[in-house]
């Protein structure tokens, strides 16, 4: 039996539904290769961020906003490292990769204003991008009134870049979110895609210096299970939209699951510095085993047998179920030792 594992991700065809996600390794020439001859259906470039752009458009004369110029003083302030040294490096880039790609090439802008920043998506475009993923980070909380405002500065930036545009453009959300779901309607008519979720590092505090510190890390195997009751939460509110599931997928399982829950691509990362390019491979395999299994010919055929509707009386269920069940027996014998107290449940040697 022939099997189709082309996917359509916003407007996109892809030739499986394994997207690299943004890493440094996209910016590399034969990682990337590596990454297309494995399966991979896209590839995201490494981010092109806001201050970056600010500081192209100072060194061409063109008017800064108050806000940008603190922006931009503040960027100067900082030691920022990164791949590229400014946007036109960048579009250099996205022309390199887009014409020795067969596959998608996505750029990637990350910022955290509407401010015109937001225009240098049509140059992306003309450097060959087919498509951009936005990265919206939330601004400081002083800087806002009710939360109401962040979905509305995040609906109107997209929008103004959907306008100027003809490619797809995918925001990729942070998990803070009180209703991605309801976000996912409002989004609908400016987006062509959502990404869920996107990582932020955590902030350690060290003690010595007294300052913070960020602290990165791999996503580890099996951790998109925190994210699939989300993603099937809005793929059941909004089945419109496309969903892109980013975090935790290293196994086939795990991009199976991801796929069944609503996904219609998943982002991989870890994976790769784990594993290496080879790991696409070992995940398309898995998946096709999958569906041979089942006697599905495409991924259009698993979409159906997905195990919806999940709607919120059977998430409080199963919410329910978890609370209240208990160990097996023999997990609570795992490393038990007697332990003895007074009254107030003080331990005693």
């Amino acid at each position: 039996m022939s099997l189709d594992v082309t996917t359509h991700y916003g407007g996109l065809v892809l030739q499986s539904p394994i997207i690299v996600g943004a890493c440094p390794l996209t910016a590399q020439e034969r990682p990337r290769l590596a990454m297309e001859a494995a399966g991979a259906g896209a590839v995201v470039l490494p981010s092109l961020f806001e201050e970056q752009v600010l500081l192209a458009h100072a060194r061409e004369g063109t008017f800064l906003s108050r806000s940008e110029r603190l922006i931009l003083e503040h960027a100067k302030r900082m030691q920022m490292e990164s791949f590229c040294t400014d946007a036109d490096v960048y579009l250099a880039l996205v022309n390199r990769a887009s014409g020795q790609m067969s596959i998608p090439v996505i750029a990637s802008l990350n910022g955290y204003t509407a401010t015109n920043w937001v225009d240098f998506a049509g140059e992306l475009q003309g450097a060959g991008a087919d498509a951009i993923e936005l990265n919206l980070h939330h601004p400081p909380a002083g800087t806002y009134n009710c939360p109401r405002e962040i979905e509305d500065a995040i609906v109107d930036t997209v929008a103004k870049i959907n306008h100027s545009i003809s490619i797809p453009v995918f925001v990729n959300l942070q998990r803070e979110y009180t209703s991605p779901s309801h976000l996912a309607c409002r989004l609908l008519s400016g987006v062509q895609g959502m990404v869920l979720f996107g990582r932020e590092p955590d902030i350690d505090i060290c003690l010595d210096s007294l300052k913070l510190k960020p602290c990165w890390g791999l996503s580890e195997p099996q951790s998109v299970r925190h994210s699939l009751a989300a993603i099937m939460q809005v793929h059941s509110h909004c089945p419109a939209m496309p969903l892109g599931v980013s975090g935790g997928v290293h196994t086939p399982e795990d991009l199976i699951r991801a796929l069944l829950a609503g996904g219609d691509a998943a982002l991989l990362t870890a994976a790769l510095y784990r594993e290496g390019p080879d790991v696409i491979r070992t995940l398309i395999d898995g998946l096709i085993r999958f569906m041979e299994r089942h006697h599905w010919r495409s991924i259009a055929e698993l979409k159906v047998n997905r195990p919806l509707e999940f709607d919120s009386d059977e998430q409080r269920s199963i919410y329910m179920q978890a609370l209240t069940s208990r160990f097996v027996e023999e997990h609570l014998h795992v490393g038990q030792r007697t332990m003895h107290g007074d009254r107030w449940g003080h331990p005693e040697s």
